[in-house]
């Protein structure tokens, strides 16, 4: 089952982020803007960011291990056909369509898993699905970019197709029939009555702004940062450029490492923190030296993935009640952030070169720090009511 599961992560991530580190040959290609090309991004992002409420819904009538089939299947099908796309507006769309499969896997997992698997074995599960999500986002990419240089972007994205159609061929071959599953009648009512709950409690409103902000500095980075090395002075080749995202691997320490950033600083302390790492790592990156760009996209890693993990685990510790849609909202945002920010980055730098970006970057950070220290007033004014009365 935990095989099964990372599989299906690897599948997802690869599939979600191909054409990332491809944008330069993509833009090539089809002789379109840098801003243009970042759809194909964004567009996957943002549907499976609207898609992953209602298929969280869709899961609790139909079965888990139903919707994350069907999910995977459409998606590894699609992926088959994006290769062969005559344009970028096709492009978009099939990628619209991917995301929006997508969704049915990051909905649904952790849940399926919760059901299925022995309370004491759980935590290495779902922290091996977790694994599978990040090694399919950096492989595909630095897999993607050296086919790419070999043989051009299409194949690159036949490829990650094709290695993704045998993930999800071994996930449902190996992924039991769920045994502790109960079906639920749709909802719609008082699913529509929790999310408004959540949407209403100031502190989830933070913590999900500050992780699509997060996210929008990440996906900003990580979309423009393959124009920035192609380009004069460093004109890496696509390989070497795929490879960048290796960089990702500092996320999982950086991600380990947020619950004791959280017990010795605090919650908005270890955001403080996530967000001034993430802002030096921008400021190295305007260095003509690959080096100094290289360790700006290490702090820049280490700080997204920082303030990530203490966003999303404390949405978990507020919500009160219906923490499957609380979850599923963070999500959303957080894609969101993924999207906005690929797209916005990406204009930024068309408009201004690198430093428009890392302006563009520098201007979310400061909104991170500006809900933080919302929050610190917030808790500051309770603690003053609490003490008065």
């Amino acid at each position: 089952m935990s095989l099964a599961l990372f599989l299906a992560g690897i599948a997802t991530f690869a599939l979600l982020y191909t054409t990332q580190a491809l944008l330069p040959l993509i833009s090539a290609d089809f002789g379109v803007t840098e801003s243009a090309a970042s759809w194909s991004v964004s567009a996957a992002t943002g549907a499976l960011a609207l898609c992953v409420l209602p298929l969280s819904a869709l899961s609790e009538r139909y079965g888990r291990r139903t919707l994350m089939t069907g999910s995977l299947a459409v998606a590894v099908a699609v992926g088959l056909l994006v290769p062969f796309a005559p344009s970028l507006g096709a492009l978009v769309a099939l990628r619209a369509v991917q995301g929006a499969a997508l969704a049915g896997l990051p909905a649904t997992a952790i849940a399926y898993l919760a059901e299925e698997v022995r309370p004491r074995a759980l935590v290495a599960a779902i922290g091996l699905f977790v694994a599978g999500n990040s090694i399919g986002g950096m492989s595909g990419r630095v897999v993607g970019g050296w086919a790419a240089q070999l043989w051009g972007w299409r194949v690159a994205v036949g490829v990650i197709g094709a290695l993704a159609v045998l993930c999800a061929l071994a996930f449902r071959a190996l992924l039991p029939a769920p045994r502790h599953f109960t079906p639920a009648p749709l909802a719609a009512r008082a699913l529509a009555r929790t999310v408004r709950g959540h949407l209403g409690d100031p502190l989830l409103r933070r913590l999900y702004a500050i992780g699509a902000l997060f996210m929008a500095v990440f996906g900003a980075s990580y979309t423009v940062i393959g124009y920035r090395l192609s380009e004069a002075p460093f004109s890496l080749p696509q390989g070497l450029v795929g490879s960048v995202f290796l960089i990702y691997l500092v996320g999982t320490g950086a991600s380990a490492a947020a619950g004791r950033l959280v017990d010795r600083l605090g919650r908005r302390g270890a955001l403080y923190l996530g967000g001034g790492t993430a802002a030096g790592g921008l400021l190295l990156t305007l260095a003509p030296s690959l080096p100094l760009v290289l360790l700006g996209l290490v702090l820049i890693t280490a700080g997204f993935f920082t303030g990530h993990a203490v966003a999303s685990s404390a949405v978990s510790r507020t919500a009160v009640h219906g923490r499957a849609q609380a979850s599923a909202l963070y999500t959303s945002a957080y894609y969101i952030g993924s999207s906005a920010g690929s797209t916005l980055g990406a204009v930024a730098f068309r408009a201004g070169g690198w430093p428009g970006t890392v302006g563009f970057g520098l201007l979310a950070l400061l909104g991170v720090v500006t809900l933080t220290l919302l929050g610190t007033r917030a808790a500051r004014a309770e603690r003053l009511a609490a003490d008065g009365a």
